[in-house]
């Protein structure tokens, strides 16, 4: 996939990964807490990637759980939670109360986000016409060829 057309798939992504975290943001359970912050680490994984595509997936999913992870552990500070207190909006961004939980769901986010990357942008292999194989299927027999021959 060339440079623009993996922008453009990425980009995409965007609000996508924003419309889903919003959505689960206001459900109490434990799995939608979990989806919510992993999703904060895809969001910052999708604008790495963005803005360095031709990075290895490995390199966006490092540099965006180590910027989740940074953030989590500003909350300790109490910066992030007196911020919330005077304009809301901010705890999506920053949060407001450290957690491990949240170390651990970044940590999934980022892999989650580099395995499906590393499996979407994969080249497409071609056969060079030196081997059997056939774009129909591995089951594809050459004009007059019997199975089994």
């Amino acid at each position: 996939m060339d440079v623009r057309r993996r922008r453009i798939a990425l980009a995409v992504m965007i609000p996508v990964v924003v419309l889903i975290g919003l959505a689960l943001h206001g459900v109490r359970m434990v799995s939608a807490y979990i989806a919510t912050d992993a999703l904060y680490t895809v969001l910052v994984y999708l604008l790495v990637a963005i803005a360095r595509p031709r990075l290895r997936p490995w390199w966006p999913a490092t540099i965006a759980f180590a910027f989740s992870t940074a953030v989590e552990f500003f909350q300790l500070t109490g910066i992030p939670a007196d911020l919330a207190r005077e304009l809301p909006v901010v705890s999506l961004v920053l949060g407001e109360r450290f957690g491990w939980l949240d170390i651990a769901s970044y940590a999934l986010g980022a892999a989650t986000a580099a395995l499906v990357d590393a499996a979407v942008s994969r080249p497409v292999r071609r056969s060079t016409g030196s081997d059997r194989s056939d774009p129909r299927g591995a089951l594809a027999l050459d004009p007059g060829e019997r199975l089994g021959e």
